[in-house]
């Protein structure tokens, strides 16, 4: 199981609508209702990137001779983007909590982590690493 079969965007996008409502009603008690919709904006964003990396290593390792250049700038390129809309909105918005942008960036990024590695490491958990023994190689004869 790789983390790539574990990344369930539409699970994740449930999360986001979820803390997103959460967020717009805490924010509301407080008379900040802008500051949950900008940290749902933020979640938005973090998806929208999530979405276009797969994208991008599934077009990349369709090649024939996929290049880490590619790879590298398509990264570079797209955080660059994600990050100047994410600047932006918080330097407009300032006095509407528009920096609730960057935190609903940074707790999706948690959520992506802890989304795709628990599946795995629950799957390693479970069968264990399965790993076959190469012969030959000192330290990996297979055991009796």
């Amino acid at each position: 199981m790789f983390p790539s079969v574990a990344f369930r965007p539409l699970r994740l996008f449930v999360v986001c609508v979820v803390l997103t409502a959460l967020a717009i009603l805490a924010a509301g008690f407080t008379g900040h209702i802008f500051f949950g919709v900008f940290f749902g904006v933020g979640l938005g964003l973090g998806l929208l990137n999530a979405l276009l990396v797969r994208r991008a290593v599934e077009s990349i390792t369709a090649e024939d001779h996929p290049l880490k250049k590619k790879m590298a700038i398509n990264s570079a390129t797209r955080l660059l983007v994600i990050t100047a809309v994410a600047l932006a909105i918080a330097i407009v918005f300032k006095a509407h909590g528009g920096i609730a942008v960057l935190f609903g960036l940074a707790i999706f990024q948690a959520l992506l982590v802890l989304s795709t590695s628990l599946p795995v490491l629950k799957k390693i958990r479970k069968d264990g690493l399965d790993v076959q023994a190469t012969a030959g190689t000192p330290g990996t004869e297979p055991k009796d």
